[in-house]
């Protein structure tokens, strides 16, 4: 037989190298029990499952509250409570450190079972693999906020995860280029599909996301006004567009004074027209060597290559806002108005 049992309601079939999943649905009175199989092409999904499952059931009954584990409130956390209110970006990141971490860590003990002690050990072990003490804080941030609303709902008398110690924050560090380095990339990128999306980031010290997301109506080149209103960014490997993070993010610029980059952007208008690209106020702005939208994560490795094989220090596009935001230091431009 190709199908065994390796946890409780899930079996691996051998030939198949999928995870089955049976789920037992609760009869209605007078009503014969029944159940469903499901099949997954990972343990973590085929779990994720049925603490979906157990989860929902136990807490739509409002009894047996005492079995509800870890694993099936951080589950039903997350879709009932964090995914209405959250954008997608959120959600998804939430999701993995659940996913590929919490539960596997946590996720078979009981909730109201759960102790600091626990926590604190899975704390350490998260270390212990190597993971940065910031990524841990963040797993640490998910676990506290998934407790306190289980507190909020009488599900548990305490959040244990407050009597815990936290790894020290550590400042990320972020490549930035002086002056002359910024002015040589400038110069060999002139001509490249990179040049408007490195120009804008430099001198304007936008995102990623940011660069990504603006279309043609966002720039007025009679005025030399660039304004920011949308993102582009990724959801695991899916693109997704919308508005930033916060109010401050939308903001209007002015590239009037930068003679270089306006007229970059209209040198490029000009050519897309001549080339029979899309350009019209809804098309974005910059495009691959393809004229298509870029992906952000293909956009980040190409810059990557760009910049090593021309035997220049690593960048990122996180590390060309840094270097503007450096530069205008050394300008003596305030540092709120950085910001």
């Amino acid at each position: 037989m190709s199908r065994k049992t390796i946890l409780p309601n899930i079996s691996y079939d051998t030939q198949r190298r999928s995870y089955y999943v049976t789920i037992r649905h609760s009869p209605a009175p007078g009503e014969p029990s029944r159940r469903t199989v499901q099949c997954y092409p990972t343990l973590e999904l085929a779990i994720q499952a049925l603490d979906r499952r157990g989860g929902m059931d136990l807490l739509s009954r409002g009894e047996d509250l005492e079995k509800l584990t870890v694993g099936q409130w951080l589950t039903y956390w997350l879709e009932q409570i964090i995914k209405p209110s959250r954008s997608a970006s959120t959600v998804h990141g939430y999701h993995m450190i659940i996913r590929n971490h919490l539960s596997p860590g946590l996720g078979t003990i009981h909730l109201n079972k759960l102790t600091a002690a626990q926590v604190q050990q899975y704390l350490n072990r998260m270390q212990a693999k190597g993971l940065c003490t910031n990524t841990v804080r963040k797993h640490y941030m998910v676990l506290h906020n998934a407790l306190e609303h289980a507190r909020k709902q009488e599900l548990i008398l305490r959040n244990v995860s407050e009597h815990v110690i936290l790894p020290s924050a550590s400042d990320p560090t972020h490549h930035f280029y002086d002056g002359s380095t910024m002015s040589r990339l400038f110069e060999l990128v002139s001509g490249t599909s990179l040049e408007p999306v490195v120009k804008l980031a430099g001198y304007l010290g936008l995102r990623r996301s940011e660069v990504l997301g603006l279309r043609w109506r966002d720039v007025d080149l009679q005025t030399g006004l660039l304004s920011v209103r949308w993102v582009r960014t990724t959801v695991g490997y899916r693109v997704v567009e919308k508005t930033p993070k916060t109010a401050d993010s939308c903001r209007t610029l002015s590239i009037g004074a930068l003679d270089g980059l306006l007229d970059l952007l209209q040198a490029l208008r000009t050519q897309r027209r001549w080339d029979g690209l899309p350009c019209g106020p809804d098309d974005y702005l910059v495009l691959n060597p393809e004229g298509v939208p870029w992906h952000p994560n293909v956009l980040s490795a190409d810059l990557a290559d760009f910049v090593a094989q021309r035997r220049l220090p690593p960048i990122t596009f996180h590390g060309l806002r840094h270097t503007f935001a450096s530069m205008a230091n050394n300008a003596r431009i305030p540092m709120y108005q950085i910001s």
